[in-house]
C-alpha cells in the first residue's frame, strides 16, 4: 500500500543522512519513477524533502527542519527496535526480524554492535515457549479461544480460555485469559502448559479489563526464615535471594533473612545447595525441612541396600 510505503520511506529518511532514489526503489520494490511520485506527496503532506543530482546527489530531509513530536528520532527508533529484536530472541519465524527490516534500511546500521542495551529473552527451552507463543498469536489474531492442560500445584485440569496478552514478567512467559472453567480472568505460565491447540470457536464479544501486573494477594501468611549458607555458594545466593537480604558472618559464611509464603516451595529451592545450606530459624521449618532430607535419604537407603 502507497501509505504504507512512504512511511517507510520517512523511517529511512530520519536515519540516514542522504540517501538516492534507486536504492529505495529496490528496497521498496518499486520503480524509479515511483519513488519520485512519493516524494512529492511527502512535500505535500508538509515534510520538506531536498533531492540533489550528480555523483554524490540523493534525497535527504532539509536540514534545521523540526519534526513533529510524534515522529521517531533516530535514538527513539534504536530503542524500539531493541526491543522487537529481544522479542525475536524467543521467536522461530523471525517476524520481528522481518519488521525491523521494513522500518530500516539496515538493522545492523540501526543497532550499532556498541549499541548500550542488548536483550536477549531465549533460555534453553526456547524452542518450545516460541512455539507456544506463536499459537497464541495466531489464535489472537484469529479471534479464537485455546484449549490446554495445565499443570499447578493444586493439581492438572483441562483449561479453554480466551486469549487477550502474551505476558513477559517475573523471568517467565504467561497467557493472560479469559478462562471458562473459573469464569474469571487468569494468568497462565506457558511452561506449564502441555498439549495447546486452537480452537475453532471464537472468542466472545465482552468488556475485556486492563490487565494488572500486581500479583494476586497471597492465600497465606508469610513466614519470616532465617537461614545459612556457605561462602562458596554466595555468587548463587546473590542470585537466588539479592544483595539486600544478605549478612556476612565472621567465618565467612551468609546469613539470609527472607519472609516465604509456599514453604514448601523454599526447600525444594535450598535442596539445589546440597551440604551448603541450613536453615536456623523457625524451629518448625528446620524441623520439616530435616524430615524432607530423611525422607530422601531413606529412599536411597532402601534402593541401594543401605549405607
Amino acid at each position: 500500500m502507497k501509505i504504507d510505503r512512504l512511511i517507510g520511506i520517512l523511517s529511512v529518511l530520519l536515519q540516514r543522512e542522504q540517501v538516492t532514489a534507486f536504492e529505495l526503489a529496490e528496497k521498496f520494490e518499486v520503480s524509479h519513477r515511483t519513488i519520485l511520485r512519493d516524494m512529492d506527496a511527502l512535500c505535500c503532506a508538509g515534510i520538506p524533502i531536498v533531492t540533489e543530482k550528480g555523483r554524490n546527489g540523493g534525497i535527504r530531509i532539509m536540514e534545521g527542519y523540526k519534526l513533529d513530536k510524534t515522529v521517531l528520532l533516530q535514538s527513539e527508533m534504536q530503542a524500539i527496535l531493541a526491543g522487537l529484536q529481544s522479542l525475536d530472541s524467543i521467536s522461530g519465524t523471525h517476524r520481528y526480524r522481518q519488521l525491523m527490516e521494513k522500518l530500516s534500511v539496515s538493522t545492523a546500521k540501526t543497532i550499532p554492535a556498541e549499541h548500550p542495551v542488548l536483550i536477549d529473552l531465549s533460555a534453553w527451552d526456547s524452542g518450545a515457549v516460541s512455539q507456544k507463543i506463536e499459537q497464541i498469536q495466531a489464535a489472537m489474531e484469529q479471534n479464537c479461544k485455546i484449549s490446554f492442560s495445565y499443570f499447578a500445584p493444586s493439581g492438572t485440569t483441562s483449561r479453554e480460555i480466551e486469549p487477550y496478552h502474551l505476558i513477559f514478567q517475573w523471568g517467565h512467559w504467561y497467557v493472560w485469559g479469559y478462562c471458562d472453567l473459573r469464569q474469571d480472568y487468569r494468568l497462565f505460565k506457558l511452561t506449564r502448559i502441555t498439549d495447546l491447540q486452537i480452537e475453532p470457536e471464537q472468542r466472545a464479544t465482552r468488556s475485556v479489563p486492563a490487565y494488572t501486573p500486581d500479583p494476586m494477594p497471597p492465600e497465606e501468611p508469610a513466614v519470616p526464615v532465617l537461614v545459612r549458607f556457605s561462602a562458596a555458594v554466595k555468587w548463587r545466593v546473590m542470585d537466588d535471594f539479592g544483595t539486600e537480604a544478605l549478612q556476612t558472618e565472621p567465618d565467612g559464611s551468609l546469613l539470609v533473612s527472607v519472609c516465604w509464603q509456599d514453604l514448601q516451595a523454599l526447600y525444594w529451592r535450598l535442596l539445589a545447595y546440597g551440604e551448603q545450606v541450613e536453615i536456623l530459624e523457625p524451629p518448625e521449618a528446620r524441623a520439616d525441612f530435616a524430615e524432607m532430607l530423611r525422607k530422601i535419604l531413606k529412599k536411597y537407603a532402601e534402593t541401594s541396600g543401605g549405607f
